[in-house]
C-alpha cells in the first residue's frame, strides 16, 4: 500500500465533516473533562454503522464457534480467529482523523475495543464472549484494561503486586491499579493479577491470571478521573480491589489450564497498542501540518506572509518529512495486516518510539510557529502538543521501547 484509495479519501472527508459537526463544538467541554466522551462515541458508532458492523461480525464469529463446539461443520469461508478482523484503512483513517482533534476520545473507545474486547475474544470461553462482547463492540458498554500499578508501569509483570488467591472453587482479588483508561466509568474491566498459591514463590515469579470484573462488584472501587496534562477527554483513574470475590466464570478461560499465563495475551495487546500509536501520531501530525500551513500563509510580519521566511519554511518542510515517514509506517502495517502478518514486539516498539517522538516534535514546532498565539487554547496547537507528549509515555515509555528494539536486534 503506497497511498490512500479514492474510497479511503471519501471516508476521510465524511469523517472530517462529522468531526466538524459533532466534536469541535464540544472540544472545550471534552478537553476539561466536563463532558465524558461516551455519548459521542456511541453517536459515532451509530452514524457510521460501526456498531451494526461490529455486532454482525461478532455474531458470525460466535455462531461459528458454537457450531464447532457442538461438533458441527463450518460454513464455507469460515476460519479460526483470536480477535476481531481489523477495519483496515477505514479504521486507520477514522482513528487518525479523530486523534488530530480529540485524542482522548479515540483512546477511550480504542482501549475498550482494542484491549478490553480483544482480550476477552482471544482468551475467553464461548459463554464469556457471549456474555460480555455484544454490548462492548456496540459501545453500549465500555471496557477497561487494567495492568498498570503504582509500582509497576514499564515493569508491568515483575512489579505487579495485585494478587488473587483461590477460595473454594472461586478466587479473592486484592490490590490496586492506576492510570487506567475508562477506569472511572467502565462497565467491564479486564484485570491482570498474580496468583498467590501460598507456597512462598516470590511475587515476581508467580503466574499471572486474567479476570473480568463488572461495575458494582462488591469490593471494587472505581476512583474519580485524574486531572492530566493532556487527553482530558479520556477519563483515567485508579481501581481498588478490596477482597473482591470472583467465581470461576470470571476467570478468562474459566479454568487455569485453559487460561494459561496472562503475560502472553498482554504481550499481544502491547503489540497492537504500539502499532496503534503510529496511527494516532499520524493524526496529530496531519492536524498540526494543516494548521501550520494555513497559519503561515495568513500571518504577516514586515508586510509579508511568514510563509516567505526560510526558517518557517524549514519547520514546515520538517513536518512534511515526519508526515511522510509516519504515514509510510502506517501503510506498511496495513499492508502486512492484509497479508495476515503481525509485527514482532521489537517492530511495534520501533513504530511507537519513532512516531510518538515525531508527533511531539511536530506539535512543539507548531506551537513555536504560531508564536504567542500557539500558547493560547484558542488556536488548538497547544492541545496537540500536550496530547502528542502523552504518546511518548502511553503504551509503554519510549525508553522501554528502545530496549525492545535493541533486544530484537541482538537476539536475531
Amino acid at each position: 500500500m503506497i497511498a490512500w484509495s479514492d474510497a479511503d479519501l471519501a471516508i476521510r472527508d465524511a469523517v472530517r465533516d462529522w468531526i466538524d459537526k459533532e466534536i469541535r463544538p464540544h472540544l472545550d467541554q471534552l478537553e476539561t473533562g466536563e463532558l465524558p466522551p461516551y455519548d459521542i462515541i456511541r453517536k459515532l458508532f451509530a452514524d457510521f454503522g460501526i456498531g451494526v458492523m461490529a455486532a454482525e461480525g461478532l455474531a458470525k464469529v460466535l455462531a461459528s464457534e458454537r457450531r464447532k463446539a457442538e461438533g458441527g461443520e463450518r460454513s464455507e469461508g469460515e476460519k479460526d480467529t483470536d480477535g476481531f478482523d481489523g477495519a483496515g484503512s477505514m479504521g486507520a483513517i477514522l482513528i487518525s482523523e479523530l486523534a488530530g482533534v480529540s485524542l482522548g476520545t479515540v483512546a477511550s473507545f480504542g482501549v475498550s475495543l482494542g484491549l478490553g474486547a480483544s482480550t476477552i475474544m482471544s482468551k475467553g470461553t464461548l459463554a464469556q464472549k457471549e456474555r460480555w462482547l455484544p454490548k462492548i463492540v456496540t459501545a453500549e458498554h465500555i471496557a477497561a484494561w487494567a495492568i498498570t500499578e503504582p509500582d509497576s508501569g514499564s515493569d508491568a509483570f515483575g512489579g505487579m503486586k495485585t494478587t488473587v488467591r483461590r477460595d473454594g472453587d472461586g478466587y479473592v482479588l486484592k490490590g490496586q491499579k492506576t492510570f487506567i483508561t475508562n477506569g472511572p466509568d467502565a462497565d467491564v474491566i479486564v484485570v491482570y493479577a498474580k496468583l498467590d498459591e501460598g507456597d512462598g514463590t516470590p511475587i515476581r515469579d508467580r503466574k499471572v491470571l486474567t479476570f473480568v470484573l463488572e461495575k458494582g462488584d462488591e469490593g471494587l472501587v472505581q476512583g474519580k478521573a485524574f486531572k492530566k496534562m493532556g487527553m482530558m477527554s479520556s477519563p483515567t483513574g485508579e481501581l481498588f480491589f478490596d477482597d473482591v470475590r470472583l467465581g470461576p466464570d470470571r476467570l478468562l478461560g474459566e479454568t487455569e489450564e485453559r487460561s494459561g499465563d496472562g503475560r502472553e495475551s498482554a504481550r499481544d495487546s502491547f503489540v497492537a497498542e504500539r502499532v496503534g500509536v503510529a496511527v494516532l501520531s499520524l493524526g496529530i501530525i496531519n492536524e498540526c501540518h494543516r494548521l501550520c500551513v494555513a497559519y503561515a500563509k495568513q500571518r504577516e510580519l514586515w508586510g509579508r506572509p511568514i510563509a516567505d521566511l526560510q526558517l518557517v519554511q524549514l519547520k514546515l518542510a520538517k513536518m512534511e518529512v515526519a508526515r511522510i515517514n509516519v504515514q509510510n509506517m502506517v501503510f506498511s502495517s496495513l499492508e502486512h495486516a492484509q497479508q495476515g502478518k503481525k509485527p514482532s514486539l521489537a517492530e511495534a516498539s520501533a513504530m511507537k518510539w519513532y512516531s510518538s517522538e515525531a508527533a511531539t516534535e511536530v506539535a512543539m514546532e507548531a506551537v513555536q510557529l504560531f508564536g504567542g498565539n500557539g500558547y493560547m487554547q484558542e488556536y488548538r496547537v497547544e492541545q496537540l502538543a500536550r496530547d502528542a507528549k502523552s504518546l511518548m509515555i502511553y503504551a509503554g515509555s519510549n525508553e522501554i521501547q528502545i530496549t525492545h528494539v535493541a533486544k530484537g536486534l541482538l537476539q536475531g
